[in-house]
């Protein structure tokens, strides 16, 4: 009688495998034949499971921001205002192993967006909610006396997204811009000026 798997399963645990190999070795080691031998499966088996490659980089993707939006949400529970901005930049930024590696999870997802609308509108609903979070966390901030009434919300936002973003880049490029302290350094000088 053949085994029964759980294809849901084997998908999270052909994921996990790229992830790890990922944070081990990098993207460019992320073969479909090193992702089979990591996963414990046959190259032509991934394809049981999985359209294509693309595939498995869009579901690393989504489990990598699905970890970070639930530690956002576990870290900012119950904070307002630059506190809870502050808790939402610590776990996007990278600044330990995880972040380091999730890090480069993105940015090789990013590689893919030209050639993929997909990907192209998961990357922007994810940049919808975060911008919907951090500027909520503005105008708590200017409500609680933290930052001047005429703070520039939306270009504010877009500015930290941004920030964001490129410092993902920066650690995955191994710039020293992308040190814990010089993060917190850019975010403080951005917000700098609107702070009371």
């Amino acid at each position: 009688m053949p085994k029964v798997v759980d294809r849901d399963e084997r998908r999270r645990e052909i994921v996990d495998a790229y992830l790890r190999i990922v944070s081990r070795s990098g993207v460019a080691a992320a073969t479909s034949r090193a992702l089979a031998a990591e996963a414990g499966i046959s190259t032509g088996a991934l394809w049981h499971y999985f359209d294509g490659f693309g595939d498995v980089v869009r579901d690393a993707f989504q489990r990598v921001y699905g970890q970070t939006n639930e530690r956002i949400a576990a870290a900012a529970d119950g904070a307002r205002g630059l506190a809870a901005l502050d808790a939402m930049a610590v776990d996007i930024l990278p600044h330990d192993a995880r972040t380091r590696d999730e890090a480069t999870v993105v940015v090789s997802f990013w590689g893919l967006l030209p050639a993929h609308e997909g990907f192209r509108e998961q990357s922007r609903a994810v940049e919808a909610e975060w911008g919907r979070q951090v500027s909520g966390h503005l105008r708590e901030a200017i409500d609680d006396g933290e930052l001047v009434a005429d703070t520039p919300i939306a270009p504010l936002t877009d500015t930290l997204l941004a920030v964001f973003e490129a410092l993902q880049l920066r650690e995955v490029q191994g710039s020293p811009a992308a040190q814990p302290a010089r993060q917190r350094a850019i975010i403080d000088h951005l917000l700098g000026p609107w702070r009371m």
